[in-house]
């Protein structure tokens, strides 16, 4: 390895080399500059040799290269071309501070508000979680439902995806139901979706009896029952029984990711932890599988970034 000042170079390095040298370079400057082998000119598995003129390098693709640069909490910037057949590739650090998950200083209720830093994120423009969302409303058929409950609802992105994907007349024949606890975030999602089939609520879904609103066919809730303020288990349990048809359909998003400077980065923080441990995540998702399976559900769990629990009545 040839390594200045300003500039390392990857030829025959292992993994278990090159991470620490970058974790390193990583405390003394925001961005770090690297050459490597260029992935565009092969398509092999990471770490298949190549050998150019008694030169041994070591392959990777740019994915290998994305996935370390989140590992490093970095954004991967823009590949420039350097002396063949090297590319330069450049991480730059990731803002930590730049995170809804550290905002306090606005009211509880308005964490997840129109005025928040959460309120810039996108998720449906996240291939990741659009893709897995959009399997999850074709496993429960979604244009045979007519009532359907989202709870935390936020700015109603996952109505806009079923909307879309629709014909317009099976959409204005399904009652929609939106609760959150931002007023901010429910005005918005209002003035989006004035139709008469769309209905939202401010409220604290901790107190869903109070609204008196009957059974649904579809239960959606991306993110929101895992809140600290929520009992999870008992909550759950009490909405199947409560709230769901009994052939009703189910789909559960699990945060297995946090957000953080522009950037949707992978695995679940748990306090106290310094590092992804993904056992409450785990924990929570298993306990509902099992739960859904004595009620005779027929339940998938799919996703990367967010785990998509759906549940679907066994005939």
């Amino acid at each position: 390895m040839i390594k200045s000042y300003m500039m390392m170079r990857f030829t025959n390095q292992s993994m278990q080399e090159i991470f620490p040298l970058l974790q390193d370079a990583l405390k003394k400057s925001h961005t770090i500059y690297f050459e490597v082998y260029n992935p565009d000119l092969a398509d092999y598995y990471a770490g298949e040799e190549i050998t150019l003129d008694n030169i041994v390098y070591l392959y990777r693709g740019y994915k290998a290269w994305i996935d370390l640069a989140s590992l490093l909490h970095c954004k991967m910037l823009t590949p420039e071309k350097s002396t063949f057949p090297l590319i330069k590739l450049s991480f730059k650090k990731l803002e930590i501070q730049n995170s809804f998950h550290r905002q306090t200083e606005m009211p509880t209720e308005e964490k997840y508000g129109i005025n928040s830093s959460f309120a810039s994120i996108h998720k449906m423009e996240e291939p990741s979680f659009f893709y897995y969302y959009l399997q999850a409303l074709k496993n429960i058929h979604i244009e045979n439902k007519t009532r359907i409950l989202n709870l935390g609802i936020n700015k109603a992105d996952e109505l806009e995806v079923i909307k879309k994907q629709l014909d317009i007349r099976k959409y204005q024949n399904i009652d929609f139901v939106g609760i959150d606890h931002s007023n901010t975030a429910i005005s918005y999602a209002k003035a989006k979706f004035p139709e008469k089939n769309v209905t939202f609520y401010v409220h604290d879904i901790n107190h869903l009896d109070a609204l008196k609103l009957g059974q649904f066919d579809v239960l959606i809730s991306i993110g929101t029952l895992q809140s600290p303020n929520i009992q999870f288990k008992p909550f759950f349990m009490s909405l199947v029984q409560k709230y769901l048809t009994k052939d009703a359909a189910i789909i559960l998003g699990f945060p297995n990711s946090r957000w953080v400077g522009g950037e949707m980065l992978y695995g679940a923080k748990a306090p106290n932890y310094a590092m992804s441990e993904m056992s409450l995540l785990f924990n929570d998702v298993m306990f509902c599988k099992k739960y859904l399976q004595q009620k005779k559900y027929r339940v998938t769990l799919t996703g990367k970034y967010y785990i998509f629990l759906t549940a679907t009545k066994i005939h």
